[in-house]
């Protein structure tokens, strides 16, 4: 499809689906985002929509300076999967008991943990790095000090909203009917509480009295906030991986103890709220992911829809005028509380029919309905990523 560029902006603004379809309020957040003088340039993927400061599905480049708005308040958010050596064949007609078993093991929604997760006993978690990890949290902001008990009991946990873990099917291919283990989750609460520190911090700088929106307000590349920033978004960003794979190490073994003769390919993940150094023309930016994952030529990434349409296995084309970037998912195409008000229970049950999940009001805000086309969306960002398998969930676990 390639970018249209949206008009009356400082810096370039590219976007990847049709800019008289985005809502008033996000299209306002972009040429408040196009109008900073940090701003190197902004694309827009096609699951763009209104957030809190910075739209979600930006990726905002930056010189010497970053939102931590831009980067969202549930730091290193994003996706993991593996392929199985399962097949369709090899599932039961009835994935209760499945189901039921992943949520035994792995909480969700508010749920955390009454001890921390002995991450030296979970088989086939990656064992380098944690004494390390949870060694520097003594270095964070002070005011997240009391939280560390917290953290630890989180560690493995799902979180509710639009986190998931689902076992999937491939469509079509050669592997047609191949089992595929999915999840979406982030930093939990620390990485809220570190996020929402540092964006009031940022609001009271001088230098941000006069943006047009607040919540933009940013750090500059050699201050002591910034500093401090970036030591804490590094941390929660590897927090949010170590979650998402203590989770996967998790899921594994629950499908093992069902299916002893499964076997796993090497496991996919991607972060697609976060911060990356990177370099485009000579230039050196900060690159801000609010709801996009990073497509460099040959990245392998993950692009879910909602709980009832199926997500896509990509790899990335290495588009430059995007920053190497694609969607993270389908995106809203209303809020939770219009989403309530405009759906019921029968219809939750209606679109996620031949899927093992809750029907309950409790998940009616995330009812495929809310959610954009996931096709369409797809089909705006083919110079983006390539398609490597589609697959659609038969399990959805929601917080």
């Amino acid at each position: 499809m390639g970018f249209t560029p949206l008009a009356g902006t400082r810096a370039p603004v590219r976007v990847w689906t049709d800019p008289y379809a985005i809502e008033p309020q996000a299209a306002k957040q972009l040429r408040n985002i196009g109008a900073l003088p940090w701003v190197q340039g902004v694309a827009v993927m096609p699951d763009v929509h209104f957030g809190k400061g910075a739209t979600v599905g930006s990726v905002i480049a930056m010189r010497q300076a970053v939102s931590p708005a831009a980067v969202g308040v549930d730091i290193g958010c994003g996706m993991s999967a593996v392929r199985t050596s399962l097949t369709a064949a090899d599932l039961p007609d009835d994935l209760a008991g499945l189901r039921s078993a992943i949520e035994a093991t792995i909480p969700v929604g508010f749920a955390q943990r009454k001890d921390s997760v002995d991450t030296r006993r979970i088989r086939g978690l990656e064992q380098a790095g944690w004494d390390d990890f949870w060694g520097r949290f003594a270095s964070l902001d002070r005011r997240v000090a009391q939280l560390e008990t917290r953290a630890q009991r989180q560690i493995g946990t799902l979180g509710g909203g639009n986190h998931f873990i689902e076992v999937c099917l491939e469509q079509g291919g050669a592997d047609e009917g191949r089992v595929w283990l999915m999840l979406h989750s982030g930093s939990r609460n620390i990485g809220k509480e570190l996020a929402e520190r540092h964006i009031g911090v940022a609001r009271g700088l001088p230098h941000n009295a006069d943006l047009p929106d607040r919540d933009l307000a940013v750090f500059l590349a050699g201050t002591p906030e910034m500093d401090a920033y970036r030591r804490d978004l590094w941390w929660a960003q590897e927090y949010a991986r170590r979650n998402r794979a203590v989770m996967l190490a998790l899921l594994c073994g629950v499908v093992r103890k069902h299916f002893p003769q499964v076997g796993y390919d090497e496991p996919i993940s991607c972060h697609h709220n976060y911060v990356s150094e990177e370099s485009y023309d000579g230039v050196d930016v900060l690159v801000t992911r609010k709801g996009a994952i990073r497509a460099g030529r040959g990245d392998l990434g993950i692009i879910p829809g909602s709980m009832g349409t199926g997500s896509y296995i990509v790899r990335g084309r290495g588009n430059t005028d995007a920053y190497c970037s694609a969607s993270h998912g389908a995106g809203r195409r209303m809020s939770r509380g219009q989403a309530k008000r405009t759906f019921s229970t029968e219809d939750l049950a209606a679109q996620t029919a031949g899927v093992e999940c809750r029907k309950d009001a409790g998940v009616v805000d995330e009812i495929p309905g809310a959610y954009k086309d996931i096709t369409e969306v797809m089909a705006q960002q083919e110079d983006l990523v390539e398609v490597v398998a589609h697959l659609k969930q038969v399990v959805c676990v929601k917080g």
